[in-house]
């Protein structure tokens, strides 16, 4: 795995597979995850695409600068990588807060993004009062508290009955998230607004939304799609990560329109 540097020397753990010749896809995660969280997708898409995960800084193997961070310090981040790696123009999937870097990154970097995914997302909190109640519950109780409430944004009932594993998995990742890595992350979601910069995407987008998602709800992707001129919309029946609920039918989904 390479480490690249942003602009302002945050380290930025970066893993690339697929071959160097083909068009390149990049993956960013969701709050309190890894890049291991595309690890059902990559073997398909590696096929297709050069395949680039990275650790947003504040996440798994990247730096976690004290903040304030922004939606704009995570599209540099975005940039430096792709400066670092040679890539002029990538296709992007985002899930969660990928998502939401995503549309920053078709807003005002539009001449690096080929076509855009934007998975289980959203664009504005006009209620800022739960994201500031978040950051002052883990501030007091840490991350430990937040894990079990978080698998229950994240999976359906049905799933986290069926493949306790996975549920596992994601708990001890969301546990190696940096704390002030998170918080930063969680005032900068609560401040950002792209309501009318979503207007300015032209990339080919498809905003992807989960039908039983509690943390994004179908409606806010719904607006997006709106916001976005030409924009396509796939509901999927999961919760808010709905690319592991989904694996198999999310891999195909997002091929189907990269193709």
């Amino acid at each position: 795995m390479p480490t690249i540097t942003a602009d302002d020397g945050c380290p930025i753990n970066v893993e690339v597979s697929g071959s160097d010749s083909a068009p390149a896809l990049m993956l960013s995660n969701s709050l309190g995850t890894n890049l291991t969280m595309w690890d059902d997708q990559v073997g398909e898409w590696s096929k297709h695409f050069r395949v680039i995960r990275y650790d947003r800084r504040g996440h798994g193997g990247s730096g976690a600068p004290k903040g304030p961070y922004s939606m704009e310090r995570f599209g540099r981040d975005v940039i430096a990588v792709l400066d670092a790696l040679n890539v002029k123009k990538t296709n992007w999937c985002g899930l969660s807060m990928g998502g939401m870097v995503g549309q920053w990154l078709g807003a005002n970097a539009p001449d690096r993004v080929e076509k855009l995914i934007l998975s289980n997302t959203n664009s504005y909190y006009a209620d800022k009062g739960p994201w500031n109640d978040r950051v002052k519950f883990v501030r007091e109780n840490g991350l430990a508290k937040l894990v079990d409430p978080n698998m229950e944004r994240w999976f359906t009932a049905g799933f986290r009955e069926k493949s306790p594993d996975v549920i596992a998995r994601m708990k001890a990742l969301f546990l190696t998230t940096s704390l002030e890595g998170y918080v930063a992350c969680c005032e900068a979601i609560r401040d950002m607004d792209f309501r009318d910069s979503n207007k300015r995407v032209t990339a080919p987008t498809l905003v992807i939304v989960g039908a039983q998602d509690p943390a994004t709800p179908p409606a806010q992707g719904e607006l997006i799609a709106q916001q976005i001129k030409g924009a396509k919309l796939a509901s999927l029946d999961a919760a808010h990560i709905s690319n592991m609920e989904q694996p198999k039918l999310y891999t195909e989904t997002v091929l189907n329109f990269l193709s």
